[in-house]
């Protein structure tokens, strides 16, 4: 009996952490997109959302979520004002909301000023709100209170910047990169100091002329060492060691701009790159060991590789979903394609997976649900009523989607 009651406790336990994981960067932990989440459901209707709530404003960006609040940003495009809300888990209220004027920017119709998704630990949530006049980032508590703004200079780019931040322990990570320009505007990695903003390193970098709007992750070497890994245009995949912020190893093989985070895959690092509304090269990397270099495990080159929609590892299973619709499952090691199917729609939002299910939304606002396994199987398609280019989130035992006015709180299946 006391050997049930201590097995019993430690599932409680171990269900209890899964439960309250917290969603803390866009594609949330290390950006993999991967939820411990039980039970979330698969088909749902009106009925069956635990809340919504309407936005103050539109945007693109995706929700973040620690404990009793998420965190999420809309904007008044014409009037290029930003805002960012904490809402109650519980009931979609709003708790606070914070404006910020900004110097109106020329963008891409598809982009928005509210693109970025915000990062966040257990005392601050921090946004970046980058224009062609001022990328700004700006620290706030989690009841709304401003601790520090710094301010960064321009970013200049076609299409407008979209830069979604990360953290690495009291390090807040970005990248501020250029188009070509006669402005003596330079391109650069920065890490922040969480406390007060200040620049703790930044890593002068030639970007070939194109920005990259990818957001690095964490990986380990094989002496358990952290670094962190970035994706771009001139340098493909790029190892940075957190704390000194000096480049590590460099693997280059892109020849135009990243757009799509790096996943990873057991032993490889796998990015993409695209331009001209699609993708380009799907490249995996093995990363530098202390006896090799890094080198490129293999690369495609086909209408198969998504420029928009960051890709996701289950299983040893590699997923893209394209930005024309075509989502496309790979052997991750190899690259050997699985499967190819069209179940609906334009992805520029990326996948998470629940529970071997993946979700993506797509352009039109439908909620897609796949089976992430070697074979095809197509479980739900749950249309939310408005476009939207956002990826879910997961925390609590919840699932939170956001469109372009909207967040929708969808919890779990009743048995």
């Amino acid at each position: 009996m006391k050997k049930l009651v201590v097995v019993l406790a430690l599932v409680f336990c171990l269900y209890s952490h899964a439960s309250a994981q917290e969603w803390t960067r866009f594609r949330g932990p290390n950006g993999q997109g991967h939820s411990h989440a039980k039970n979330i459901r698969v088909k749902w209707s009106v009925k069956d959302y635990l809340w919504t709530a309407d936005l103050p404003g539109t945007g693109h960006s995706s929700p973040v979520i620690w404990g009793d609040k998420l965190f999420i940003t809309c904007c008044d495009q014409k009037q290029a004002r930003a805002s960012i809300l904490a809402l109650s888990t519980a009931d979609g209220q709003t708790l606070w909301q914070k404006d910020y004027q900004l110097i109106d920017s020329p963008m891409n119709k598809l982009n928005s000023y509210a693109a970025s998704a915000p990062a966040l630990d257990k005392d601050r949530v921090f946004v970046i709100w980058p224009t062609a006049k001022e990328l700004s980032v700006i620290a706030l508590d989690h009841d709304g209170n401003e601790q520090w703004r710094k301010e960064f200079g321009p970013v200049y780019s076609k299409h407008g910047p979209c830069v979604s931040p990360m953290l690495y322990g009291d390090l807040v990570v970005f990248t501020q990169e250029q188009r070509t320009n006669d402005k003596g505007l330079k391109s650069r990695w920065l890490a922040l100091d969480c406390n007060d903003g200040q620049i703790r390193w930044e890593i002068p970098r030639d970007n070939g002329g194109f920005i990259s709007h990818a957001t690095p992750c964490v990986n380990a070497d094989d002496s358990g060492h952290d670094y962190l890994v970035f994706s771009s245009l001139v340098y493909g995949i790029s190892a940075v060691d957190p704390k000194e912020g000096s480049i590590l190893w460099e693997q280059p093989g892109f020849s135009v701009r990243a757009l799509t985070s790096p996943v990873l895959a057991e032993n490889l690092i796998i990015a993409t790159c695209g331009s001209g509304a699609s993708g380009k090269t799907l490249m995996a990397v093995r990363p530098a060991s202390k006896t090799k270099p890094a080198n490129v495990a293999y690369k495609i080159e086909d209408r198969t590789v998504p420029f928009v929609s960051s890709a996701i590892v289950v299983n040893d299973l590699l997923f893209t979903f394209h930005d024309q619709g075509q989502v496309v499952c790979r052997d991750a090691q190899t690259g050997v394609l699985k499967w190819a199917e069209k179940p609906g729609g334009r992805f520029f939002g990326s996948p998470i997976c629940v529970e071997d299910r993946l979700y993506c939304m797509n352009v039109d606002g439908d909620v897609v649900v796949l089976s992430a396994a070697d074979e095809y199987e197509l479980l739900a398609v749950n249309p939310l009523g408005e476009k939207t280019q956002a990826t879910p989130a997961v925390a609590g035992g919840i699932m939170y989607l956001r469109t372009q006015t909207k967040v929708f709180a969808v919890g779990q299946a009743k048995d």
